[in-house]
């Protein structure tokens, strides 16, 4: 049946739902590319919380759409700004977040990397800072994860300068039982972060950055740069240490950084690879058999999505992200930790819902076609 789906002119606009979903099945992991997906976590819809309480965590979903990731041979990045660290999730929920999904990772046999910050305190000096990265990273560890070390918005705050970030980046890695991963996360994501690594002025910042990573390279698996420019992943990535990894994190650049040029190519840790895993996971195995084309043909067409999804303000993209696994029937309800559904407006949700289905992302479109029909109706849309 006919959806009339709203449009930011106030305007509405018929669609035809498509009648059949793409049908990827499950895989294993690849050859070619390492692949993370930063995956959502599902509140509990039912818990009396206000949005400035502690998270509630539906954790039976969670975890269910964890192993989903991780059936399609998808590693899972843990508690990462798409799990909304910092936007609803504070560290206890976080904690306990990253010691459920690596049990859990365990259980299945699935790849797991979980974030290690210092949102346990909003400001403070350059000693509580180490100690709070510190007590995270003890925890990801002896939860048998990888780290992946997060960009915190206390040392922005705080830091006076690049030597700063050397200094409390080089005692954390030189603490480090295993490899980790550096997280270099744009003000984009996170307005918080403006002059990471010491300076606004990137070229100076990714000099710092690249100055932490060649005092130790045999600490450093990788970096994931989510700053939205692709030149500059591209640049900074020729520059790596060899056996540095780089894991693109640029939601609009993706398939031609992972395609990857004569002189390398980036692995990956994306957000919108939470919506997208399924298909993703079919590229990039179509990708370890040396067919760049046949990978862009089915990724290209999905950046027109997360283009929209990334829209400024860009860290409000976890509610599109939502949105989408309510409609796949990866959870229940279209609810989340903050009470970030209403981050985005109708005509933002419609137009996700439109592009979703177009790519034939719902395994059953019939019910992602009723979800949306029941979220138009809550917004006064009756036709």
């Amino acid at each position: 049946m006919t959806l009339h789906l709203p449009a930011a002119d106030g305007t509405l606009r018929a669609y035809e739902p498509r009648t059949e979903p793409l049908a990827f099945p499950p895989g294993t992991p690849f050859t070619s590319r390492t692949v993370f997906s930063a995956a959502h976590v599902v509140a509990d819809p039912f818990a009396d919380v206000t949005p400035d309480s502690p998270a509630a965590v539906d954790w039976d979903a969670t975890l269910a759409f964890r192993r989903h990731l991780w059936s399609h041979g998808l590693g899972v990045a843990e508690a990462m700004d798409t799990a909304q660290r910092g936007m609803g999730l504070d560290w206890a929920g976080a904690a306990e977040l990253i010691r459920r999904s690596a049990a859990e990772a365990r259980a299945v046999g699935g790849r797991i990397a979980c974030g290690v910050g210092t949102d346990q305190l909003p400001a403070g000096s350059p000693a509580e800072i180490r100690a709070a990265y510190e007590e995270q990273l003890a925890v990801v560890e002896e939860a048998g994860a990888q780290a992946i070390v997060m960009a915190s918005r206390a040392l922005a705050a705080t830091a006076r300068g690049p030597e700063d970030y050397l200094e409390i980046y080089g005692h954390l890695l030189r603490q480090a039982a295993e490899p980790v991963i550096l997280h270099w996360l744009g003000p984009m994501f996170d307005p918080a972060l403006e002059g990471y690594w010491g300076s606004s002025d990137l070229d100076a910042a990714t000099g710092t950055f690249l100055e932490v990573i060649a005092a130790h390279p045999d600490k450093v698996d990788g970096v994931k740069i989510s700053l939205l420019d692709a030149g500059r992943e591209v640049d900074l990535r020729r520059r790596l240490p060899q056996g540095v990894r780089c894991y693109t994190g640029d939601d609009f650049h993706y398939p031609e950084l992972i395609a990857g040029d004569d002189q390398g190519f980036s692995h990956a840790l994306l957000g919108i690879f939470d919506p997208l895993g399924p298909l993703a996971a079919q590229a990039v195995r179509v990708l370890d058999t040396g067919d760049v084309q046949g990978f862009r043909a089915l990724l290209d067409p999905t950046v027109e999505l997360s283009g929209h999804l990334f829209q400024p303000p860009t860290r409000f993209y976890k509610t599109g992200v939502v949105l989408l696994a309510w409609l796949a029937g990866h959870q229940d309800h279209f609810a989340m930790v903050g009470g970030l559904q209403s981050a985005r407006s109708l005509p933002h949700l419609a137009r996700a819902y439109e592009l979703a289905d177009t790519l034939g992302l719902f395994p059953d479109p019939k019910l992602a076609e009723e979800r949306m029909r029941t979220l138009l109706s809550l917004y006064g849309v009756t036709r």
